[in-house]
């Protein structure tokens, strides 16, 4: 048997890509596809929505009694519901859903004194090795360097910057000993828009279908190096949260990382 696995959002592009991905290791039994009440797949095989295989398990709107662990990739508003469900049933949680209230942060502090959990605004290998390594570049260069985050993503996003910006922009801060958000400046209007010495410049691009792309612009008088990563398809993402999903299992309660995964120190 493999790991019981739940994903919520299952009814979405990238709950869709999970089950099938899953399926597809040959490591997860799926044993609940959630998405909202007003879904209109309600009903059908979640692993023929998925386009793959028929699975046995229909995309619903109400939880199974069981599960080793929960992926959710969904949106703030079902994040409530798996923090409980995961809560009443020790389920490992790996969640991806950006743009979390304050409130539910804090349940989900609260959550991982019961199990152990995975939050990270971004599951991809690369982009946690990305986190990982602006900080220390920007620590290198030093305070001469200016600093701007260009992040783009599909039109249908919602938040703005993006989760994976932010958490480049708080590397940076907490590696130089700025304070953030404080030190963000988000884009810039009008006739007296100077730089600010000590600021990270934060801009949002939203345009076709584009998956991610996140840059790092280090500059000063002279010469500019900038790090870029790419993603070039949701499943960059899903395979770090399996890969997550899979490690937890037999973990202490705890928060963790995907560097905690990845072993970055």
């Amino acid at each position: 048997m493999g790991i019981k696995l739940v994903v919520v959002g299952a009814g979405g592009r990238m709950g869709g890509r999970v089950i099938a991905l899953a399926l597809e290791s040959g490591e997860f039994d799926i044993v609940g596809a959630v998405d909202g009440s007003t879904h209109p797949e309600l009903g059908k095989d979640a692993g023929q929505l998925a386009g793959v295989h028929p699975i046995e398990v229909t995309l619903a709107d109400q939880f199974p009694n069981q599960a080793d662990v929960v992926i959710d990739f969904s949106a703030p508003e079902a994040t409530d519901r798996t923090l409980d469900f995961c809560g009443t049933h020790r389920a490992a949680l790996v969640l991806g859903t950006t743009g979390l209230e304050e409130s539910q942060k804090r349940a989900l502090e609260n959550l991982s004194s019961q199990v152990p959990v995975i939050y990270g605004t971004n599951m991809g290998v690369g982009m946690n090795t990305l986190f990982a390594l602006v900080g220390k570049v920007a620590q290198t260069l030093g305070e001469e360097y200016d600093i701007e985050i260009v992040e783009h993503h599909h039109r249908f996003k919602k938040d703005a910057p993006s989760g994976s910006a932010l958490s480049l922009a708080e590397s940076i801060s907490e590696a130089t000993g700025r304070s953030c958000p404080d030190c963000l400046t988000l884009g810039r209007a009008g006739k007296e828009a100077l730089r600010q010495k000590g600021t990270i410049g934060m801009h949002a691009i939203r345009a076709g279908d584009i998956v991610g792309i996140h840059s790092v612009i280090y500059s000063t008088l002279g010469e500019t190096i900038t790090i870029n990563h790419t993603a070039h398809s949701r499943d960059t993402f899903v395979r770090g949260a399996m890969r997550g999903a899979q490690w937890l299992i037999g973990k202490a309660p705890g928060m963790y990382s995907m560097r905690d995964v990845l072993g970055i120190e």
